[in-house]
């Protein structure tokens, strides 16, 4: 059941839908619901126990050019290292419509008020937050 949103539809289920994939020396994907044991494995070796999968592209989901989206994946990394968080780059991709991949980070230890905000500020319709669980969860900020 898809929650009451100005999303259209079809945004919420290619976001359900979509690989959030986590670079770095491990690489790992993340999907919606489905239990990582690889950021659980992170997760331990950091010592984090949660963790938010933002990216500063594509504002309201509204594909702009690849020279404004690296700008807005800058900002979004000057404001990661101005806040001294830990932070892992990655990309959402869908694994079959011709939306680019966008560019993003894993912040570990974000916790869910902190990311909501952050994604606001970069005009995200949702942001992918993991608890202690380890499930990636879609939250919705429209």
């Amino acid at each position: 059941m898809l929650p009451d949103s100005v999303i259209p539809t079809a945004t919420i289920q290619a976001y359900l839908e979509t690989h959030y994939f986590v670079r770095g020396e491990h690489p790992f994907a993340l999907q919606i619901g489905q239990i990582s044991h690889e950021l659980l494995a992170v997760y331990k070796r950091l010592r984090f126990d949660c963790a938010a999968f933002i990216t500063g592209c594509n504002p309201f989901s509204h594909e702009v050019s690849e020279f404004e989206n690296q700008q807005r994946q800058s900002a979004l990394a000057a404001e990661l290292s101005r806040r001294s968080v830990t932070f892992i780059e990655g990309i959402g991709q869908h694994p079959s419509n011709n939306w680019p991949g966008e560019e993003s980070f894993l912040v570990l230890g974000m916790d869910l008020e902190a990311a909501k905000k952050l994604g606001d500020h970069f005009e995200q319709n949702a942001i992918v937050w993991i608890g202690p669980d380890g499930v990636p969860q879609l939250v919705f900020l429209r």
